[in-house]
């Protein structure tokens, strides 16, 4: 397992359990790199972006698949466990 990979999977047990997609692993990898590029200044936009590039990765398609700017305000809260553990992660590194 590379530095990447652990970031990951830090940043994924850091995240409440009943929020975490399945099958998303490369997902925590991408909010990995933004834990190591953005640490804490990592907004509820990049994760929404790291997301909605997931998502395509996939193959798939999904209402909020839009600018973060565009989304209600309930959806962009589904945003925030993400980015608190990857401020948590990131402030201990």
């Amino acid at each position: 397992m590379n530095y990447i990979q652990e970031l990951a999977q830090e940043i994924r047990a850091a995240v409440p359990e009943d929020v975490v997609p399945d099958d998303s692993e490369y997902l925590f990898l991408i909010y990995a790199v933004l834990a190591r590029s953005k640490g804490e200044a990592t907004t509820k936009e990049d994760v929404h972006d790291a997301w909605t590039a997931w998502m395509l990765s996939r193959g798939e398609t999904h209402e909020s698949m839009r600018p973060y700017i565009d989304l209600a305000s309930e959806t962009r809260k589904e945003d925030e466990p993400f980015v608190q553990a990857i401020h948590q992660v990131s402030e201990r590194k």
